[in-house]
């Protein structure tokens, strides 16, 4: 796939790039997870405008007439997703732990399901697939990790986690918070491997959900893989100018001596 490769090759020029400092990444990243917050909690129906997710997240402000759990869903998935850069600089494969403890935090609101997987049946209203069995969950997920190891080794990181999100979203194995905690996890993998993490837009909710569907029917991952990529190409070129811009400020900044 075309786009495959200019992603290893723009991954390969930010490898070789002068890194930003510390408070201008710090600063890139809480941006990014405002917006992130806000579109992945949206997928799933928060009313939270991106300004009132800015205002709970970096104000602590209270939205007036706003559900209190919308304001802790966004509270945890900002932590979940500061949970996921700690857990990147680890490298090791993950485990059914570390998605449990992503859940954990995504689910903050509700201690009784949080960090468990699911005891009854569900069903995707909508959704050509069915959801696993309560009793199937534990092997399944066990199962899907043993096989996304050998997908990392055959195929493009882009390629093994998309694989890795379609079969975890079609096991389904927490009672709620399975898209987040899913797209954190996605999110946690482009980042071990020297990738930038992405945002799937809530504008783009309708392309995203059709690229399950297109899975199920005909057992291919394509449509995620593309999707992914578009907005892995997005965040590397990004990513890029910013540092450029920045180092040709540095170069014309006069040098002070005190």
């Amino acid at each position: 796939m075309k786009q495959l490769k200019e992603i290893n090759r723009l991954q390969s020029e930010l490898k070789k790039s002068r890194p930003l400092n510390q408070t201008e990444m710090k600063r890139l990243r809480n941006e990014f997870i405002v917006e992130s917050t806000y579109d992945s909690n949206a997928i799933e129906g928060s009313t939270l405008t991106l300004n009132e997710t800015y205002l709970i997240l970096q104000e602590g402000i209270t939205i007036a007439k706003k559900p209190v759990k919308e304001h802790l869903e966004a509270i945890g998935y900002r932590d979940a997703f500061n949970f996921v850069y700690d857990l990147a600089s680890d490298q090791t494969n993950i485990s059914e732990r570390d998605i449990k403890q992503i859940h954990s935090l995504v689910l903050m609101n509700d201690p009784k399901n949080k960090g468990r997987y699911r005891q009854i049946p569900v069903q995707i209203l909508g959704a050509v697939h069915q959801t696993a069995r309560p009793e199937e969950i534990e092997s399944k997920m066990q199962h899907l990790i043993d096989n996304y190891q050998v997908w990392k080794k055959e195929k493009h990181i882009l390629e093994a986690v998309a694989l890795f999100h379609l079969e975890f979203e079609a096991i389904h194995p927490f009672i709620d918070g399975n898209g987040r905690t899913g797209r954190l996890i996605l999110n946690l993998e482009l980042i071990k491997t020297g990738l930038l993490p992405i945002n799937i837009k809530y504008e783009n909710r309708e392309q995203y959900y059709a690229c399950f569907d297109d899975y199920h029917m005909n057992n291919t991952p394509n449509e995620l893989v593309t999707l992914l990529a578009k907005y892995e190409l997005k965040e590397l070129k990004n990513y890029l100018e910013i540092i450029q811009t920045k180092n040709n400020l540095d170069k014309d900044e006069p040098d002070l001596d005190f």
